[in-house]
């Protein structure tokens, strides 16, 4: 049984809550009517696939719904789209507010220092007398520069996230 499409057809509203910005408030309210401490998407979806949930959690679930909807109707915005919303917005500000080509600049030189690093060490090998755990984790630390740096300009999806998401949920 697919948890969230259960999810969906009982509260829509808060399936889509729980994948947006404000997701970690719609996980809390979830699990506290479900009655989970320390509530996750992961215990969520194991009480709704073990098919657990009690009439009363059911109606519960559609009070927040509907507590949902509302927050929608007076905030004048909807939870489904407020994960493109909070995206534009930082895109329109970076281009409008001038700090693209510093940024571009300050990339580049995380990425030449990074790659010219990572080729000194293949090619010439690490100063005698260093630690090589200590050269793997700088290393590690400059992939990991280089990668954000990569995911800033390039950028990565909520769909990819969720994809993964459901990869790992697969049995």
């Amino acid at each position: 049984m697919d948890w969230l499409a259960t999810l969906k057809s009982v509260a829509p509203t808060v399936a889509a809550a729980l994948f947006g910005p404000l997701g970690a408030v719609a996980v809390a309210s979830v699990g506290e009517l479900l009655g989970l401490s320390g509530a996750t998407k992961d215990k969520i979806s194991e009480i709704i696939q073990a098919g657990q949930m009690t009439p009363e959690q059911i109606g519960k679930l559609k009070e927040l719904e509907l507590e949902y909807q509302n927050n929608e109707k007076e905030r004048g915005f909807k939870y489904a789209e407020l994960s493109f919303k909070d995206r534009d917005s930082a895109r329109t500000a970076n281009v409008s507010g001038g700090t693209q080509k510093p940024l571009f600049w300050l990339s580049l030189l995380l990425l030449s220092i990074t790659l010219g690093t990572e080729c000194m060490v293949l090619f010439k090998g690490y100063p005698e007398g260093t630690d090589p755990l200590v050269v793997g984790r700088v290393l590690g630390l400059m992939d990991a520069v280089a990668m954000l740096v990569l995911s800033y300009w390039y950028g990565t999806t909520n769909g990819s996230a969720m994809k993964t998401e459901l990869l790992v949920a697969k049995p």
